[in-house]
């Protein structure tokens, strides 16, 4: 990694030009995470509550949406809940962006786990938006919560400091999850025309860069919420991926303007974050 790079990475990030985006793979540098920390795990807990057709064994939309056809939705969310109910102890990482002072601050996670709100606690001004199921919520994409917990109005958002926007939903609070097939062909039928997108993550994104930790981008589904979260924001983004690269994320990072750190993600973490908290 070059320094200049990653002194322009770090000083976005302060500055709240830089906007995180974290996956699951942010979960690796939880030591003994309880949780699990990809799409992979993920669907092996699912399969080991219910059995599923084999061809579906690996899918985790397929498979989420076999149970909640054959089981009822649920049983779905109940099976979700108990993967995800262990707490994640907040990383180095989290604790970094929680503590970044330029507001306001937009934080894209999207995964189900709650280490980035428990990181947040520290904080007094700031909100979450969670995307929300259409079987369970018909109508309705998302939900605005206080960082108590309690629901809010979409328009108190326009006055956090910080706004962590989960577009997958979350464990907590209130157990909203988008995993089956039907659940992301209701958002992908609108995202095209940002319908699902909330107002206060546009504003928040305009003409800022987005900084990719712990994703992957090999399936359209991953690609498309990228995509989407992305648009009308900068030209210039930066994405941690190490090892070797599908040629559909190859493509990916070429389109979007997506510039590669082919580093692990706790060589990257102990770059930026710890250099800092050194300082």
């Amino acid at each position: 990694m070059m320094k200049k790079e990653l002194d322009e990475i770090r000083a976005g990030l302060e500055s709240g030009g830089v906007i995180p985006y974290l996956g699951p793979g942010v979960l690796e540098l939880a030591p003994n995470c309880p949780v699990p920390n990809s799409p992979e795990a993920l669907v092996e807990r699912l399969v080991a509550k219910v059995s599923v057709p084999h061809k579906i064994r690996k899918n985790l939309t397929a498979a989420a949406q076999f149970i909640e056809n054959f089981k009822h939705r649920k049983t779905l969310t109940t099976i979700m809940e108990e993967a995800f109910r262990p707490n994640v102890a907040p990383t180095a990482l989290h604790h970094y962006l929680a503590a970044l002072s330029k507001e306001p601050l937009l934080i894209v996670d999207a995964w189900y786990d709650n280490a980035m709100q428990h990181a947040l606690q520290s904080k007094v001004d700031w909100g979450q938006v969670q995307g929300v199921s259409q079987s369970e919520h018909f109508g309705t994409w998302v939900h605005y919560y206080r960082p108590e917990g309690m629901q809010a109005e979409d328009f108190e958002s326009e006055t956090w400091g910080t706004v962590l926007y989960k577009p997958l939903g979350s464990i907590s609070p209130e157990r909203n999850f988008l995993v089956s097939d039907s659940d992301f062909v209701e958002v992908l039928t609108e995202i095209d025309i940002q319908t699902p997108i909330p107002e206060v993550v546009k504003a928040l994104r305009t003409d800022r860069n987005f900084l990719f930790m712990g994703c992957r981008f090999r399936n359209q589904l991953e690609r498309t919420f990228a995509r989407q979260i992305m648009k009308r924001s900068s030209s210039l983004h930066w994405a941690v991926l190490p090892g070797e690269l599908t040629r559909n994320e190859e493509r990916f990072l070429e389109e979007q303007g997506i510039r590669r750190l082919d580093v692990p993600l706790q060589e990257f973490v102990d770059a930026v974050v710890h250099e800092k908290l050194a300082a």
